[in-house]
């Protein structure tokens, strides 16, 4: 579709269509290393890994309470039982049960081999040695078998994820001390443009302090990422075409902002296309049009637009799942819902919009969003006061409030 607002005589790259452009053109980073279980979180596994032992190793109780055989149970009246032992968690009781005994347990302890049940003790009665039970006790209740979480040999973790704690507990419970990961993506950032200066500057008339950095900064903070933050990079052509090729020598990915639109000064198209190639440059997405994607030697290259809400969009919805998928992680989808729109939508049709809104659910379950207000690609704002994006279909002519509209919270991932 081609966008009323612009000067573009042929129809936009979609988003769908750029996200396949990435996708057909990327692949995987394939060494691996070896790393331990405490500096796994994130990384991506390089193999299955399948558990050397049953998990819970033993039989173990999931209640404080007694353990008995279920052929000392009399379901017509109270029955009594002698009290055996004791079996502590990390100490068991090592003897056998004979007929008409039982053994106090606790949780996690082991069940000995004889027993069957565990008796809570809340409806238990001791008097020293003797142990008095109800009439109405069931029988084959409280017990953990081993291997009912993961038999030995059945799979934990599946190559390709992206570890999380819940994954490293699981790798722990089996005694697993290291993994074999996808090595970490080398990615180097800089801003390009004149008018940056550093935080830590006075501000003169035309500058502006280099946000973007900042933010890609907090964007790129992920365990499966060495990132390297080179700077604002002046609007010269000689010294960016260097810069370039230097950042593509050691790194897998190159992320710029600025200096991808059309102005005299916006070198990055050409300069990937004299020292590179370029795949595509401009989709049709709002905000963040005037982004390039394209390759110098190994190298793939990103080059974001130079409005803050652009840079982080485009960040978001283009450069994180081909990260992921340069990183060697299963394909993951952002979470999206419906919810009403409380507000009325500006929006002109041709390009696909990530509007900034703040959602909301009622204690009904019901899902509201409202916008956060101005939407330009400079208002850093509302993305601050917003959690999440309102994407609106390059179709869309405006939205009434009432209407339902699409919803991504931020950083939700399936």
């Amino acid at each position: 579709m081609i966008d009323p607002c612009s000067i573009e005589t042929s129809p936009l790259l979609s988003v769908g269509g750029a996200l396949a452009k990435i996708e057909a053109d990327i692949q995987p980073v394939t060494a691996t290393e070896q790393v331990v279980l405490k500096s796994a979180l994130g990384r991506v596994l390089a193999e299955d890994i399948v558990s050397p032992i049953n998990i819970p190793y033993d039989r173990n109780s999931a209640m404080d309470g007694y353990a008995i055989s279920s052929r000392d149970i009399n379901t017509n009246q109270p029955f009594t039982l002698s009290l055996a032992g004791t079996s502590w968690a990390g100490k068991p009781y090592r003897e056998s049960l004979t007929s008409g005994q039982c053994v106090r347990i606790f949780t996690g302890a082991v069940v000995p081999n004889d027993a069957d049940s565990v008796i809570i003790q809340e409806q238990v009665h001791s008097d020293g040695e003797i142990v008095a039970f109800p009439a109405n006790v069931q029988a084959y209740r409280n017990i953990r078998e081993a291997g009912e979480d993961v038999e030995q040999g059945n799979l934990l973790c599946r190559r390709q994820k992206k570890l999380t704690p819940t994954d490293i507990g699981l790798l722990a419970a089996a005694g697993i001390y290291d993994v074999p990961v996808r090595r970490k993506l080398n990615i180097a950032f800089f801003s390009t443009g004149d008018e940056l200066i550093s935080i830590g500057q006075r501000p003169e008339p035309g500058k502006i302090y280099d946000s973007n950095r900042y933010a890609l900064a907090g964007l790129l903070t992920d365990p499966c990422y060495n990132a390297v933050d080179m700077g604002a990079i002046p609007d010269d052509r000689a010294l960016l075409e260097d810069t370039f090729k230097q950042a593509a020598e050691y790194n897998d990915v190159i992320i710029t902002t600025g200096g991808a639109s059309v102005g005299d000064a916006d070198y990055v198209k050409d300069i990937l296309a004299s020292c590179g190639k370029i795949n595509f440059w401009k989709i049709a997405i709002k905000p963040g049009k005037p982004l390039a994607f394209g390759k110098i030697g190994a190298c793939y290259f990103f080059g974001l637009p130079g409005n803050p809400v652009a840079v982080v969009v485009t960040f978001q919805q283009i450069v994180v799942p081909a990260l992921r998928q340069l990183s060697g992680a299963a394909e993951s989808k952002a979470m999206r819902l419906l919810a009403t729109c409380t507000t009325s939508l500006k929006k002109a049709p041709g390009r696909q919009e990530f509007q900034r809104g703040i959602l909301t659910q009622d204690e009904n379950g019901n899902f509201f969003v409202a916008s956060t207000g101005q939407q330009g690609s400079h208002i850093l704002s509302s993305m601050s006061q917003g959690n999440c994006y309102i994407i609106l279909s390059a179709e869309c002519v405006g939205v009434s409030s009432g209407e339902k509209v699409l919803v991504e919270p931020f950083g939700t991932f399936l």
